[in-house]
């Protein structure tokens, strides 16, 4: 119960952060989206090299 209460807080929480500062949030999304996709070349490369 309290997983589901925490759950349900934490999605009002970031469409509130979503919906008061949409440039921001958007930045965010684009700084993770770089780190995921430099985080998989990285592990790309290194599979590579081990080949």
């Amino acid at each position: 119960m309290v997983k589901k209460v925490l759950t349900w807080l934490a999605l009002a929480f970031v469409v509130f952060y979503v919906i008061s500062a949409p440039e921001s949030s958007a930045d965010f999304v684009r700084t993770a989206g770089h780190a995921l996709g430099d985080a998989a070349s990285s592990l790309a490369e290194f599979f590579e090299s081990l080949a």
